[in-house]
């Protein structure tokens, strides 16, 4: 992967403290767990972590304070050969932790999320990058108004460029806040979660990709995944794209299948697949991950 331009995500990494339940417990009871681990999480740091599975030369961008927990990520990245030479290292606050309930019966995860005052990147901390040695940057959707100004320079920094040496763009709007949803207007390729779409008063992933096509840049493609109902997208052409789910025989560890699928997705159409084919693909590969506790095995 020597000299290839890498992938690079921007956003959240956290550790994940992940138990495994027979079943989601009842208040004020007393249970144990089947198991325990740790993980490296957060939409971002995820999504590369299936980028580098999937044989992308990856890099992270996000913002970690000294501690136990930082050193645990960081030989994670390095365990999955992730670039991390844009780590912003705070001295204040505490790296995020989130402890996750895996329910065995059913593979669905509740997460509580220990979110500390450690400081997102900012759009200064983005100066400092080399555009040049990326084919593509995503972003997870967090501190909107200094994302903005991040993609704001990729674009001034494309504008002069060629098409095949321009930096590609994508962004993540996950979660239904009002602030973020000034990121549905930047990015080459934008994706909207389930919660998001239905927050803004869509019903289906097919409904939420059409009604939302006005807000995003000219150019650009719209995706929205609905779990078991799979994925639908819109390209610049104007054709909807439709792909099924894949789900596994059974359903062990949901935890991360969203940033599973923004990443196969990712890697799909910077390899310039088509945009249907690069949909299925996220699906596909989504649902392996679903079938797996970790990620270990997606491939």
């Amino acid at each position: 992967m020597e000299g290839q331009k890498r992938i690079l995500c921007v956003g959240l990494v956290c550790l994940d403290i992940i138990s495994l339940v027979d079943r989601y417990p009842e208040e004020d009871s007393d249970s144990r767990c089947l198991s325990q681990r740790w993980q490296r999480g957060g939409n971002a740091s995820n999504t590369c972590t299936v980028l580098a599975l999937l044989g992308a030369p990856t890099a992270f961008m996000g913002a970690l304070a000294p501690g136990h927990p930082a050193r645990f990520i960081l030989s994670d990245f390095q365990r999955r050969q992730i670039d991390v030479t844009h780590l912003v290292w705070q001295g204040q606050g505490e790296t995020p932790c989130a402890c996750c309930l895996v329910n065995r019966s059913n593979g669905s995860r509740t997460v509580t999320l220990y979110d500390t005052n450690l400081p997102d990147v900012t759009a200064a901390d983005f100066e400092r990058v080399d555009l040049s040695q990326y084919k593509w940057i995503h972003w997870e959707g967090r501190n909107a108004s200094e994302q903005v100004k991040m993609l704001q320079r990729v674009e001034d920094y494309n504008r002069n460029l060629p098409p095949s040496e321009r930096v590609q763009t994508s962004v993540e709007v996950e979660k239904p806040r009002p602030e973020l949803y000034q990121l549905l207007s930047h990015g080459d390729v934008v994706f909207i979660s389930k919660d998001v779409a239905k927050d803004l008063g869509f019903s289906t992933a097919r409904e939420a990709v059409l009604g939302l096509r006005s807000r995003v840049k000219e150019g650009s493609t719209l995706i929205c995944a609905w779990a078991e109902k799979g994925a639908d997208a819109v390209g610049p052409d104007g054709v909807l794209v439709h792909s099924d789910a894949f789900p596994p025989e059974k359903v062990v560890d949901t935890l991360g299948a969203g940033d599973t699928f923004n990443a196969a997705v990712i890697l799909a159409l910077s390899r310039g697949k088509p945009l249907g084919e690069a949909l299925t693909f996220g699906c596909q590969v989504a649902g392996r991950k679903c079938g797996l506790h970790g990620y270990d095995g997606i491939v």
